[in-house]
């Protein structure tokens, strides 16, 4: 059994060296993975020597929180990668050294929360010219828009400014130099402009950090702040985690996004559960990473389930269902 689960890894590791990032014999490629996510990193580091890149593979001591900074010497390894993938058991993907490294050149994938299993089935597996077409066509409306609202039958109603702000694509296709996305990919994401988002949310998928909730998490929204969570369990845990960091900035309203990939299932997994068809999530936290001007050194995404959202005065989603 573990042998085939290693050569799983490989196989698809290697694929998505090739088929996602496009990595070339010479390049340097840099594997960026924690003791949790270790068999995965693992794999990249051996597809990459597979496909003949210059195959460099960075283990650290995991980190305690989403978007909390690697350590100087990975930060600077990253820094100087042509290619990168980064597996690990929370998110480096808004952090300021995975900003920088872009920034350099570097492009590549943050794999947060991946797990084995994910591996098998499910959104990693999906066309991703097709996750691509879908990323465009919701984007390209969200380029043109100055507001959004999204609103629920479970109880959201939040609207927000994005006039302004870059809309990123998150297509799993990386080729171009400074290119950068997760792994497995699919939503589009802008970070509204701070200070305008206000009324309330309502988290009744998963919350990162936090899991599937028991129970809805409900988040009261005044000059793009979160000032009041509500909800039994899980609202206390996912207050504790923004806490945590005592800043204020970690309650910043930092991201709307919207689910691109047909293959995503809801398995309890934000990595995977924020690119299902049909859903939206908002993240509080850092927003420095994606056109935003707030660092938190957090960010964490929750996920709302059969949304409507509005572009303008536009319909785009309703409970759930594309209208585009």
């Amino acid at each position: 059994m573990a042998k085939a689960l290693e050569k799983l890894l490989l196989r698809t590791a290697e694929n998505i060296l090739k088929t996602n990032l496009a990595a070339q014999p010479g390049e340097r490629f840099l594997t960026i993975t924690d003791v949790d996510t270790y068999p995965i990193g693992r794999a990249f580091f051996e597809a990459g020597l597979k496909v003949g890149t210059e195959s460099i593979l960075s283990v650290m001591k995991e980190r305690t929180r989403h978007g909390e900074e690697p350590p100087p010497p990975v930060a600077r390894a990253w820094e100087s990668s042509d290619v990168f993938i980064a597996p690990t058991k929370y998110s480096l993907s808004n952090t300021q050294a995975r900003k920088a490294a872009n920034q350099a050149g570097a492009r590549g994938a943050t794999m947060p929360t991946i797990t084995t299993a994910m591996f098998k089935t499910g959104a990693i597996t999906a066309d991703y010219s097709k996750v691509s077409m879908l990323c465009e066509k919701m984007g390209t409306l969200m380029d043109k828009a100055h507001r959004a609202r999204v609103t629920s039958k479970a109880g959201t109603d939040i609207t927000m400014s994005i006039e302004g702000r870059l809309k990123g694509r998150d297509t799993g296709l990386l080729h171009k130099r400074g290119d950068f996305g997760n792994l497995p990919a699919g939503e589009v994401y802008v970070a509204p402009v701070e200070g305008s988002a206000e009324g309330t949310l309502v988290f009744d998928g998963t919350i990162a950090s936090v899991g599937v909730l028991k129970k809805p998490v409900a988040v009261t929204v005044k000059e793009g702040f979160a000032t009041n969570i509500t909800g039994g369990r899980e609202a206390k845990k996912f207050n504790t985690l923004l806490s945590s960091v005592q800043k204020k900035e970690a309650y910043n309203v930092a991201e709307l996004g919207v689910g691109c990939n047909p293959k995503a299932r809801l398995i309890g997994n934000p990595l995977e559960d924020e690119k299902v068809v049909g859903t939206v999530h908002v993240a509080l936290g850092d927003n420095s990473t994606i056109g935003g001007n707030v660092q938190a050194g957090i960010h964490l995404d929750g996920i709302m389930l059969k949304p409507t959202m509005f572009l303008d005065d536009k319909i785009v989603i309703k409970d759930g269902a594309w209208t585009i």
